[in-house]
């Protein structure tokens, strides 16, 4: 059974840092695309980063260009998320999450999703 672990996340302040990460289980993790997306109370759920199969390839929201850095870790099945420069604005829950496709970068392509973790920017 795929399970994804989002851990990281707390209260920062603006201009802060924080790293998140996500172990995943039950599937066999180099050979997904994986990724962070994040929802904001009374947004939609939104994409930050996504990085390919073998990590070939990153690709970031307009937002997370220059503060957020995505890598993997595929030996210890870890995805990551630095995010540097935090504002305000990035407080939301940030979910981990894996795809079939190689290269995710949309919500639809998801397979599976983690709990979520909080992230809380104060100014």
């Amino acid at each position: 059974q795929a399970q994804l672990v989002e851990s990281g996340g707390g209260l920062a302040q603006a201009g802060g840092s924080l790293r998140l990460s996500c172990v995943a289980s039950g599937i066999t993790f180099s050979t997904y695309g994986v990724g962070w997306f994040r929802q904001a109370p009374g947004k939609e759920r939104e994409f930050v980063a996504g990085i390919s199969y073998m990590g070939t390839s990153k690709h970031y929201a307009d937002f997370a260009v220059g503060r957020f850095t995505i890598s993997r870790d595929d030996p210890n099945h870890t995805l990551a998320l630095q995010m540097n420069s935090l504002q305000p604005e990035d407080t939301a829950v940030y979910y981990c999450a894996a795809s079939d496709t190689l290269d995710l970068q949309t919500a639809n392509e998801v397979l599976y999703w983690g709990q979520g973790t909080q992230v809380t920017v104060s100014s």
